[in-house]
């Protein structure tokens, strides 16, 4: 950071950090909108010791270097683990963030538990809450607080000084919002403060091969408080989803430089805190109904992990001049453009309808697999027809009405097998060599009419009173 001698203000960019002597609307580094903020300019001192782990290290040809992998602390929760890519690297920075009230704090107390009792002991950094109120939330999840080392404390020097001392197997900062280095003027949660706290932690916990956990908080509009930057220095960003309503909550990896980004860990919030979910396909289907209307299934994969999901649409007419298109956990260009299909292919009259999709459970699905899924529920919906309830789909679908092939398409018929006798709409291309469950019989498509088509046969269609439309149903049979 560029230190400015005297007394004033600069600009900084919450986003990337960028510096001007004046206010501008949009940054001139990052181009974005309405992120320059006015902060405290910063008053040049001495420079304090820093801490480099590679200090001294000589160069290396990248083919010479040594081929190990990297020890990890394994965690006894498996949902933890997974998403991690198998647990905590040694010297790692990784970053936990989620709403207010979400369970941050509940899942880093457990995870330093775990740690604590199974390699050592565990700084935990408490800038929000006093020593009583840890204990207590520690009594309150059951858990004995044996081998945690507790420090209520902002200034970001002192939990530096404890770290070197102690060298604990695990550090846990809550939260980074919360902490100031002195020789900076600005007010903690600031751009400055933030991304300077956050460096020289690292630093430390990359020098001295400790994992370090920080607890971050969102803004209204759902993002990382702080700047952009400070998701760019960490190692891992973790984000803890759900609504506080409900008791599910969901763990992804939003950046992860030692795994994969795709898994996702499924807990429940109860008494005793957030518990593992060992299957996720049972939590989000157990409130299904057999003969609802505008629900389909759709087997859904979240990294390597397939997962049954429910969603569900509703159409109604519209008297807004626009109707109005809702994605509730899927993505909504995608929703314009099934949308635009069913109405150009299947000549569906959705210009004057309404349409509300959403995923059951808070699960957000975001790959294009979930298309005929959506396709699904929304005729079925318009047309006040259930799907067949031993009928699923997965796919994805063109501008010209074709499904197309998705990924991994085996293990989705595995998991969907285990619900019994069903039959899945797939797409018909890249079904060579596939290997399919008993029980589960597949369906393949190439256009959406034909799973229109397969999925709502013609006597369940006139049953609830879609004789009006027989001949085009009977043309897209054809």
């Amino acid at each position: 950071m560029t230190r400015r001698e005297g007394q004033g203000t600069v600009f900084v960019c919450r986003e990337c950090g960028h510096q001007a002597s004046r206010w501008e609307g949009r940054c001139p580094s990052c181009g974005q909108w309405g992120t320059v903020e006015e902060a405290p300019a910063l008053r040049a001192r001495a420079p304090r010791k820093v801490w480099v782990a590679t200090q001294g290290a000589p160069l290396q040809e990248l083919i010479s270097i040594a081929s190990q992998d990297a020890p990890r602390l394994s965690l006894p929760d498996a949902e933890v683990n997974r998403v991690l890519g198998g647990g905590l690297v040694p010297g790692s920075v990784a970053l936990v963030a989620g709403e207010p009230g979400i369970g941050k704090s509940t899942l880093l107390l457990q995870l330093a538990q775990a740690v604590a009792q199974a390699y050592g002991p565990v700084l935990y950094v408490s800038g929000e809450e006093s020593a009583q109120q840890l204990h207590l939330r520690s009594r309150r999840l059951g858990l004995s607080g044996q081998g945690i080392l507790v420090l209520c404390e902002t200034d970001v020097e002192t939990v530096i000084s404890h770290l070197e001392q102690t060298r604990p197997a695990l550090a846990v900062v809550d939260s980074i919002q919360t902490m100031q280095w002195h020789e900076l003027e600005a007010h903690p949660g600031s751009v400055a403060q933030i991304r300077e706290c956050t460096r020289l932690l690292m630093q430390v916990a990359k020098a001295h091969q400790m994992p370090l956990l920080l607890a971050g908080h969102v803004t209204k509009e759902g993002d990382i408080a702080g700047p952009r930057v400070l998701e760019h220095m960490v190692d891992v960003v973790l984000s803890l989803e759900g609504e506080r309503v409900t008791s599910l909550r969901l763990l992804r990896a939003v950046k992860n430089r030692f795994g994969s980004t795709n898994e996702v860990g499924v807990f429940q919030m109860e008494q005793r805190g957030l518990m593992e979910v060992p299957d996720p396909s049972h939590i989000f289907l157990q409130e299904r109904q057999p003969d609802a209307v505008g629900s389909s299934l759709v087997p859904a994969l979240e990294g390597t992990r397939p997962l049954l999901v429910e969603i569900q649409a509703l159409t109604s007419p519209s008297s807004a001049p626009v109707p109005r298109r809702i994605a509730n956990g899927v993505d909504f260009n995608r929703l314009l453009i099934i949308a635009s299909v069913l109405s150009q292919r299947l000549r569906l009259p959705l210009g004057s309808q309404d349409i509300i999709v959403s995923v059951a459970g808070g699960l957000r699905v975001s790959e294009p697999a979930a298309d005929l899924g959506i396709a699904l529920a929304i005729v079925s919906s318009l047309r006040n027809t259930p799907v067949p309830p031993d009928v699923a789909a997965v796919g994805e679908i063109g501008l010209s009405g074709e499904v197309r092939r998705v990924l991994g398409l085996e293990s989705r018929l595995s998991e969907l097998s285990r619900l019994g006798k069903m039959r899945c709409l797939v797409p018909a291309n890249g079904l060579e060599g596939l290997r399919v469950d008993a029980g589960c019989e597949v369906a393949p498509v190439r256009y959406v009419r034909q799973a229109m088509a397969a999925a709502f046969p013609l006597a369940t269609r006139k049953k609830a009173g879609a004789a009006a439309h027989q001949d085009l149903w009977e043309s897209q049979e054809a």
